[in-house]
């Protein structure tokens, strides 16, 4: 596969062309000659959202496996943080197994490099709804915080 046809096909499973060389200069991070590797990368989106990101970008499995530890060791004092921070470091990187995944299957059965772009676009991509879910989060927090102050100097 070229460099260019390696960069559309990345630009159409991350949906954002804003957001590709990011993207593409994590994922090559990850392939070391052939060999895929899980690498630090940070990032503020994996650290602040949580299983939420992963969702975002279509890792369902992973999200769920986060989503299952934040529940059940997040109560633990800074282990949320710990489950924050690492997701924040590798969440990346399963954004990167889920387009190899989806790569793989798409040069499988398609030879026309410009469906396989076409494809990938469908098949990629990411859910606008979860933005709008922990946008509706945050607010209820920060909501219940603004009342929580409030409310006592009334009484």
């Amino acid at each position: 596969m070229s460099q260019e046809h390696n960069h559309k096909m990345i630009e159409a499973f991350i949906g954002k062309p804003d957001k590709t060389l990011w993207y593409e200069m994590s994922f090559q991070k990850y392939n070391l000659h052939g060999v895929d590797a899980m690498k630090w990368n940070w990032s503020w989106w994996g650290f602040a959202g949580g299983f939420l990101f992963l969702l975002y970008r279509k890792q369902y499995l992973p999200a769920l496996g986060v989503f299952i530890a934040s529940m059940t060791l997040g109560m633990i004092p800074f282990v949320g943080l710990i489950i924050a921070i690492l997701v924040g470091g590798y969440g990346t990187f399963f954004v990167y197994k889920g387009y190899k995944k989806k790569l793989h299957e798409i040069q499988s059965n398609i030879e026309d490099e410009s469906l396989q772009i076409q494809t990938m676009r469908e098949v990629g991509g990411y859910h606008q709804w979860v933005v709008w879910l922990y946008a509706l989060f945050i607010g209820v927090i920060f909501s219940g915080i603004f009342f929580a102050i409030l409310i006592p100097s009334y009484m």
